[in-house]
Order: structure tokens, then sequence, then C-alpha cells
């Protein structure tokens, strides 16, 4: 072959590379690209707090406070292959016991950051007392036996009154950091003119553990633990026959699991203010488990967008049909903003199961795929 036809190639092959360099390979954008856009949400949702009324601030912070636990389900199911239907149990452990913990008159009084790694190491206990169980079933009978663990958490905390408060549930101290309140007022605070108030320094508290549940959770996924467990969730056998203990791999999923979603109540239990039992009840599992499925199981940042669909789309619908009136009233038997919300996400799921079983973040990829061909 002649060196000018050798030159010929070379060109169209130096210019794929370049454009792969660029756009990235496997339908993932390039590394610097995700950077940029990770620093772009971050400085948006930094900004929010500046703009949006107090209402849409705490839609943000509720659901911020419920993709911590979305994360940490999405590794369970995602990631090692185990079926949960008992995340609200754990998310009920670790706001109840903040709750307890942190109350000055009918808890024990601690400090409040301490109260919540309290409660968040309650939970990942809880856990802990089921990991048996999780390290020996796996699949539907797991989602069973971790099913009853809902059912045994509504007992206890409709009968444990001095605890839970019953029925009626119990009020949730505020949390401060040297006197200063991040889910209160005291002391007042001003930036760039805007007064910030409960509402906005819930939503920052709530941010940051966001992002430090993601950071965890991704250093976990990407390291040998995570890769463990996807050998664990494919083949047991192979995984068994590499010296890999499974039975141990099983069990401390449960546990990091449980732990992220007694985060996750820690936080839901600041950013409402007030616990009751219905709170924690198996809708709540059901829709953290909608939540992975239409992020896509083990991403993670598909778990998080998952989390802010479900929990944010209800409370929007409420507030439009407070202000056009096109929606039933909550609890009047027609369609209301739960019920419309239940079959959108419904056949959003279908929908998803049907054509991209990967979830958002799947479709993400295939998108960038498309376009990074086209451009």
């Amino acid at each position: 072959m002649s060196e000018k036809a050798v030159s010929e190639n070379a060109v169209p092959e130096k210019a794929a590379a370049e454009k792969s360099n660029w756009l990235g390979r496997a339908g993932r954008a390039p590394r610097w690209v995700r950077a940029l856009a990770l620093l772009a949400v971050l400085l948006l949702l930094a900004a929010l707090p500046l703009y949006l009324d107090a209402q849409m601030l705490k839609v943000g912070s509720w659901s911020m406070a419920i993709a911590v636990g979305a994360v940490g389900l999405t590794m369970l199911v995602g990631t090692a292959g185990q079926l949960s239907l008992a995340h609200a149990f754990f998310a009920a452990v670790g706001a109840y016991g903040y709750a307890y913990f942190a109350a000055p008159e009918d808890g024990l009084g601690w400090p409040p950051a301490l109260a919540a790694l309290a409660g968040i190491a309650l939970a990942a206990l809880a856990g802990l007392a089921f990991s048996p169980v999780a390290a020996r079933v796996r699949g539907l009978y797991l989602g069973v036996a971790s099913l009853g663990l809902v059912f045994v958490g509504q007992h206890l905390l409709k009968n444990l009154t001095p605890v839970t408060g019953g029925v009626n549930g119990r009020s949730v101290a505020p949390f401060d950091v040297f006197g200063f309140q991040l889910t209160g007022g005291t002391p007042p605070l001003e930036v760039l003119g805007v007064p910030f108030g409960a509402q906005e320094r819930m939503w920052y508290l709530a941010l940051f553990s966001l992002i430090v549940a993601i950071f965890l959770a991704r250093g976990i996924i990407a390291r040998r633990p995570g890769r463990a467990l996807t050998l664990v969730r494919d083949n047991q056998a192979a995984a068994s026959a590499l010296g890999i203990n499974v039975q141990h791999y099983k069990a401390s999923a449960f546990v990091i699991s449980s732990a992220f979603a007694g985060g996750a109540g820690v936080l839901t239990g600041l950013a409402y203010g007030y616990l009751t039992p219905q709170n924690f009840g198996l809708t709540l599992s059901i829709s953290f488990l909608v939540m992975v499925l239409i992020g896509g199981l083990g991403s993670v940042g598909g778990a998080v967008v998952g989390a802010v669909i479900v929990t944010a789309t209800p409370l929007l619908l409420e507030s439009f049909a407070s202000s056009t009136g096109l929606l039933a009233a909550g609890g009047s038997g027609g369609y209301d903003a739960a019920t419309v919300s239940s079959i959108l996400f419904g056949v959003l799921v279908v929908v998803l199961i049907i054509l991209e079983p990967g979830g958002l973040a799947r479709l993400g990829q295939r998108l960038w795929r498309v376009a990074s061909r086209s451009s």
C-alpha cells in the first residue's frame, strides 16, 4: 500500500479518535462533560433558595431527603440484586430514633448532630439484625420476608407510645450546630438581601446530606465492595469460587442500605417537623422501589432523579389542583393529586420496563450515544 493511501486512511481514524475523546465511549459522556454538568447542577441547586418560595423549597427539601434513601436502595436492589420492601421500616427507625434522642423533654436530650448519627446507627443495627435473613434468601422470598418488617414497624410505632407518641405521633426537635439552627430561623440571617429562614436552611442541609450520600454510594460501587456485590448478584457460585464471602457481602449490603434509609428518615423528620406512623407504611416502601425502577437499577444518579419525580409530582399536582380546581380534593374519592400521581407512575414503570428496562439512566446514555453519532 502506498504512503498516500496509508495517510488517507489515517485521517478518518485520527478524526474518529478525536471525536471519541470529545464525546466519550459506550454511550457515556466523557468525564469532563460529566464534571461540568455536575458543577452546573450544584451551582443551580445552591442558588435556587434565593429565588424559590417557601412551598417550592419544601418540595425540594422533601425530595432530596427521600433521595438519600433511594440511593441506598438502588445499591441494594441494583448492585447487590437483593429485593427489599422494608425501606420504610428502616427510615422510620432513623426518624423516630432521632426524634427520641434529640427531644429535650420526652427524650434523651442529646445534641442534634449526635442524635442524627445515633438514629442512622440505630437503623443500621436494625438492618444488621435482619441481615442473617438477607444473607440466606434472595429474590421474591427476601422481598416477602422484608415486607413483614413494615407491618411489625407499624405495630411498634402505634404501641410504643413513650418513644413514638403512638397513633398521634410526635414532634421532631430542630437541628442546630453550636446554636445555629439549620431547620429554624435562629439566629436571623440574610444572604444577598434574601432572609434565610427555616426552609432555606433545610434546603441546604438536605442538599449537603444528599451530596454526601451520593459520594459514599459511588465510592462503594466503584471499589472492591461494589465489584464483589455485582459478581454476587450475577453469579453466586462464581463469586464463592473466587473467594468472595457471599453471605457476608449480602448482609453488608443490607446494613449499608438500612443506614441510608435511616438517614433519609432523619432528614424527612426534620423537613416535616412531625412524625406519624402512616408516614412510614407500605406505600413509602413501594414508592422507594418505584423510584429506583424509574431511575434505573444500580444507577445512583438515576435513583436521585427517580426520587425527585416520585416525591415532587404529587406535591406539585396538589398545589396545582388547589389553585385551579382541576383535580379533586384529597380524600374526596375522586381523581386527586395522589391518585393521578399513582396512575402516572404505574404507566411510567410499565413503559420503561418494556422499552428501556435500564430506566432513565440507560435512556440518557442511549440519547447521548445518538447525539454523539449525529455530531
